[in-house]
């Protein structure tokens, strides 16, 4: 394992969680009244929006999964639009199970989807932008043993603690405390965010902690 690749792979996930930070502070520069938790569904769409840019933009300049063959425009464009489509479908399946556990099916529509949204730029977006529209490669990344890189490695960890995250963050809602952030989705959505960022500091620590028994298959 190169050290320098670690080093890469921190700095870019310091770098998204510094983001998801300023996605707190920054807008309330610009927008009256704005906070994470009375403005929650502005700050999703603003949070979302720029982890998405963020991730395709480090993507493009680290190149993590280097193609190893030249893809014609064409096949870039084909590549893209099935990302565009695999993303809506992942928002349309995270909103269908989020229902399945407990969410409101006809109230609060809005918030449910826009959570099913950040799940997905937590989780799916990351999938596609490492491994592209490749279902048997997640299915590979995602069983035992199955990373081939440092960069698959953090997005199992990142993947898992942001779905744990917002799975934990749904336990104080029934509770009769009266917090603001008890209001759906705000616990879920903050317990996936926290999961996300914690998986982004956990993944690099633990994957230099174990680089002595990680071996990774040739590609």
């Amino acid at each position: 394992m190169k050290e320098a690749e670690l080093r890469r792979l921190l700095a870019a996930n310091l770098l998204c969680a510094g983001s998801i930070v300023l996605t707190a502070l920054v807008p309330a520069l610009f927008l009256d009244g704005f906070s994470v938790l009375g403005t929650h569904l502005t700050w999703l769409c603003i949070c979302s929006m720029c982890v998405s840019v963020l991730n395709v933009t480090l993507c493009l300049i680290l190149k993590p999964s280097p193609s190893s063959k030249r893809s014609s425009l064409s096949n870039k464009i084909s590549r893209f639009l099935k990302c565009c489509i695999y993303f809506f479908m992942s928002c349309i399946l995270f909103h269908a199970i989020i229902v399945l556990y407990g969410a409101p099916l006809i109230e609060s529509v809005t918030e449910t989807f826009l959570f099913a949204v950040l799940l997905s730029t937590f989780t799916t977006l990351q999938c596609l932008c490492l491994l592209g529209p490749n279902i048997q490669a997640w299915i590979r990344v995602f069983s035992r043993n199955g990373a081939m890189s440092i960069w698959e490695n953090s997005l199992q960890i990142t993947t898992t603690c942001s779905i744990l995250g917002g799975w934990f963050g749904a336990f104080p809602i029934p509770l009769d405390w009266d917090r603001p952030w008890q209001v759906w989705p705000i616990s879920c959505s903050l317990g996936a965010t926290f999961g996300y960022m914690a998986g982004l500091i956990i993944a690099p620590l633990w994957i230099h902690w174990n680089r002595k028994q990680l071996t990774y298959k040739s590609r």
